[in-house]
């Protein structure tokens, strides 16, 4: 590295560097008012962003405000030591990654520092996420223009610094076009206010904030500036944007400034633009014969002022529910009916949709958002990789490159799905590069050389939304020619004459094949599974904006990036290679970022690349506990809680007696704030074997362990259900068990063998080898959806585990497939409560939602998690925790509904929640229905 910097080459030996990193964390522990953090686990979780990159740096630091980052910048300087500035950390390219010191500006920096609704700006610390500005500025009819995908967590500093643009550029610019001014401190600490000079630029003018020199050196390189940029092109993210400084452009260095990416200074505080929100949005979705014909549609929908058109063909979108006719789409949002009237008859689409409801408007915009990390796993399953994510050309020119591009693609042999802003020329494309093996790292160079040629030869931009960072900047010369990417390091010295700002990103960068974190991960087992996260930090999202899912309930208490679905994987990754996370499975800080993981299972429907963190978090406990003498390292509540069925059926009521004992709760292993459930005095089985056969048996109806023996009551009510629906219920010939509180508490092969048994009573004996005949009814959630999942997956060799898997029925779903004509008494009352995690993210509450509707029992439950899930929250030193997720959307469900609504809440342990802190006994929809068949039948 340049100039002296002595870290990016990580010289010398590991014990020379632990030494200089200790005490580099030392004098900025001294220095600043913030977090240093220079831990294994704060090292692991920045190793990598939303890129194929990995860089390990010393360490992190969290600065409380200009202050601090001036201090780090002074400390690091004197060590040689390379600053990177992160937000949420979703870069792309790779520039959110680096050796040396992170930057986190997202704990302290990310105030909402003013907003002026007259004058339509607002002042933002750099880790602000956008939809916290958003949600700030909405009472006065405004917003932020530029809003990428990932607006429920992305930061106005990252924006800034990548010159994000997002959906609706085509209206409101990008980042760079919303940009006021901004604070920034450069590596030697000078602190600087950038803004527009005057009309005739020069330093004299002194409003531009330039450091010293560099309106000079633009002075000395007019021409180069004025021809060197390809014309005609709104998404040009690539490179620095000097053109900007040109004297007929106003000298605006605070725009030349964005999508410098942390090259040049570090952002502190920022004043935006705001403009009005669309008095009548609505979306205009226009169907196409195939994706070029949409893609050529596109630049001709521009005079109508749209304010959004975004394109995306039949092959990303899983399941066309919404969209009108067609193979490829174009979303048109624009302002008004007679708006939307216009568009749509001036375009030559095949078939078309106007929704003007903001609900369908969601959801249809939802298959956009998340294509992001759909487009990173194929139907077939193949994964697809980011490496060549967001080119752009001018409009007129989409249709016939995404021709060529798919050609080049069939040449190599690779596939991808190509979808993006479309009004723009800009694609995003995620391709199944095999970034594992030599040849296939050889294969992704030769591609993107080539791919870059394709765009050059367009009139196109490298880059288009994201930044050059590591994966673009070394083909920079293909765009515009030594003499101008020259000049681009001219101005990086003049900047940061030490080159310690992100060094290897955008100028003078390392290589595009150098640094993948594919290297050195085994190709099967945990690390590969984890490696599937490619760092779009959904689970990130907090907050109104971040829609009905369930993950990450942890992450939205803590707030803490190691308690993410994305922190857990990163962790795990790191735990692969062994560089970081030196101890593999007995790694302390891979157990404590996976012990707040309710296993909620959100993650494996929420996450756009379904992360099953509850699947990684059993694998890891079972293995970190292995060994001789493992079982004594094991929490208590694992042999009580974990066990919890063994116990029931050993012990049943005579628990009752024992958790009334002094210390009872201690010895147990759990947490005392909590009152253990009551066993029922009778179990729901022996009340049914006592029972007589009301007719032939339709179904299975699965006696699982809460419903057997701590609510039997929602057992009966079933059963007068289903009976008056018209279906004969049998029970299994013997005890049953899914296993789920061995697998929650990664006691794998216990879980094992609770699941062949159970197999075994399924199937009639173990000499037998048919699985249920019929469905199985399971009425508790978490149990439906260990045998959906869980059982398989843990024993894929035994035919049995995946016919009885398929077997399985909900509740709700028996009624509607088995007794399709059956009308449920009318109840036409309001529900509240909430929808156990696990059926939304394994069964799905669609037919729970239609028997609802047929009952009369109006309004929807709650998304998320209840914040008990199971062992959980009974466990010592998760109580607080357990709370704020209760916190988060299931209190204020019930706080906020009518006094004469039902509470719904088909998991036991979501009752179990609302009885410990909100007082409110919640129900089975089973309970519910049999009530009213009851008063029904008795007329009463």
């Amino acid at each position: 590295m340049r100039r002296g910097l002595r870290h990016p080459g990580l010289v010398g030996t590991h014990q020379e560097r632990a030494g200089d990193a200790a005490g580099l964390a030392a004098e900025l522990r001294a220095a600043v008012a913030g977090d240093v953090d220079f831990s294994v686990t704060a090292r692991a979780l920045t190793t990598m962003d939303a890129s194929n990159y990995r860089r390990v740096p010393d360490g992190t630091v969290a600065p409380r405000d200009a202050d601090d980052v001036a201090a780090v910048l002074e400390v690091c300087r004197a060590h040689g030591t390379p600053v990177v500035a992160r937000g949420a950390g979703t870069s792309i390219g790779g520039q959110a990654t680096g050796t040396g010191v992170v930057l986190d500006f997202t704990r302290h920096m990310a105030r909402l520092v003013s907003l002026d609704p007259e004058g339509r700006t607002a002042v933002v610390g750099p880790g602000l996420v956008l939809d916290r500005l958003r949600e700030a500025a909405r009472p006065y009819g405004l917003t932020f223009g530029p809003d990428p995908s990932t607006h429920s967590r992305c930061t106005l500093g990252g924006m800034i610094g990548n010159n994000a643009c997002g959906a609706h550029s085509v209206a409101w610019g990008t980042t760079a076009d919303n940009v006021r001014s901004l604070n920034v401190v450069t590596y030697r600490g000078e602190r600087l206010t950038l803004g527009r000079g005057g009309p005739e630029g020069g330093a004299a003018s002194g409003a531009s904030g330039a450091p010293a020199g560099l309106l000079d050196l633009v002075g000395g390189h007019l021409s180069l500036l004025r021809t060197g940029y390809p014309p005609g092109l709104p998404r040009r993210i690539s490179g620095y944007a000097l053109d900007a400084l040109l004297p007929e452009r106003g000298v605006d260095v605070a725009r030349s400034f964005c999508g410098s990416e942390g090259t040049l200074g570090v952002l502190t505080e920022a004043t935006v633009r705001l403009v009005p929100l669309p008095a009548e949005p609505v979306l205009v979705v226009l169907g196409y014969a195939d994706e070029s014909a949409a893609a050529e549609a596109a630049a001709g929908l521009l005079p109508y002022g749209p304010l959004t058109v975004e394109g995306m063909a039949a092959d990303l979108v899983r399941g066309a529910a919404g969209l009108p006719r067609g193979a490829a789409w174009l979303f048109c949002e624009v302002d008004g009916e007679g708006a939307a009237r216009a568009l749509d008859r001036a375009a030559d689409a095949v078939d078309s949709t106007v929704v003007r409801d903001p609900a369908g408007q969601r959801a249809l915009w939802r298959i956009r958002e998340d294509a992001a990390g759909t487009a990173t796993r194929s139907r077939d399953g193949t994964e697809a990789w980011p490496g060549w994510e967001d080119c752009a050309v001018p409009p007129a020119r989409l249709g016939a490159y995404l021709r060529e591009f798919r050609a080049l693609m069939a040449e190599f042999g690779l596939h991808g799905v190509p979808y993006g802003h479309f009004g723009d020329g800009c694609v995003h494309v995620r391709i199944d590069f095999d970034l594992w093996t030599d040849k296939g790292v050889r294969d992704f160079r030769r591609f993107s050389e080539a791919v870059a040629d394709l765009v050059v030869a367009h009139g196109g931009s490298l880059s288009g939304e994201h930044g050059d960072g590591q994966a673009r900047a070394e083909l920079l010369p293909r765009m515009y020619g030594k003499e101008l990417v020259g000049l681009f390091g001219a101005v990086k010295d003049v900047w940061d004459p030490d080159g310690g700002l992100n060094p290897g990103v955008l100028v003078r960068p390392r290589p595009l094949d150098e640094g993948l974190r594919f290297a050195g991960l085994p190709l099967v087992g945990l690390g590969r599974e984890a490696a599937r996260c490619v760092g779009v930090a959904k689970c990130r999202a907090a907050g109104p904006s971040s829609g009905p899912g369930v993950m990450c309930p942890s992450y939205r208490a803590t707030g803490e990036e190691k308690h993410s679905t994305r922190g857990r994987a990163r962790l795990l990754h790191e735990m692969a290679l062994g560089e970081v996370v030196t101890d593999g499975w007995r790694s302390e800080e891979v157990r404590e970022a996976l012990d707040l993981c309710l296993s909620c299972k959100g993650c494996r429907s929420d996450c756009p690349v379904g992360v099953d963190m509850a699947a990684y978090k059993a694998e890891f406990l079972d293995r970190h506990y292995a060994g001789p003498l493992g079982f004594l390292r094991r929490p208590r509540s694992h042999w009580t809680m974990g066990r919890l069925p063994h116990w029931l059926d050993v012990f049943g009521r005579g628990l009752n007696a024992g958790m009334r004992l002094p210390f009872a709760a201690r010895l147990a292993g759990v947490t005392p704030e909590r009152a253990m459930p009551r066993v029922a005095d009778r179990t729901f089985t022996s009340w049914f074997a006592e029972r007589a056969s009301v007719r032939t048996a339709a179904l299975t109806l699965w006696p699982d362990t809460f419903t057997d023996h701590l609510a039997p009551e929602v057992g009966r009510a079933a059963v007068r259900v289903l009976e008056a629906a018209g279906l004969g219920v049998a029970l299994p010939q013997g005890r049953v068990c899914c296993g789920l509180t061995y697998v929650s508490t990664g006691q794998l092969g216990a879980a094992r063998r609770v699941m062949r048994r159970t197999l075994d009573v399924m199937a009639g004996g173990e000499e037998r080898a048919t699985g249920p005949t019929g469905p199985v009814v399971v009425l508790e959630p978490s149990c439906a959806s260990t045998l959906r999942t869980d059982l398989p997956e843990l024993l894929p060799d035994d035919p049995r585990a995946a016919r009885l898997a398929a077997s399985v029925r909900t509740f709700a779903e028996a009624l509607e497939t088995l007794a399709p004509d059956w009308e449920p008494p009318r109840l036409d009352r309001p529900v509240t409560g909430q929808t156990h995690c696990h059926q939304h993210a394994v069964l799905g509450d669609a037919a729970d939602r239609r028997l609802r509707a047929r009952a009369g029992l109006t309004g929807d439950l709650a998304g998320g998690c209840c914040g008990l899930a199971g062992n959980f929250g009974f466990e010592p030193d998760h109580y607080e925790v357990s709370v704020t997720c209760a916190q988060d959307q299931l209190l204020p469900a019930l706080s906020d509904a009518p006094p004469e609504a039902t509470v719904l809440a088909d998991g036991f342990s979501c009752r179990t929640q609302m009885g410990d802190l909100a007082g409110v006994r919640g129900r089975h929809l089973a309970e519910v229905l049999a009530e009213a068949v009851d008063e029904e039948e008795t007329g009463s």
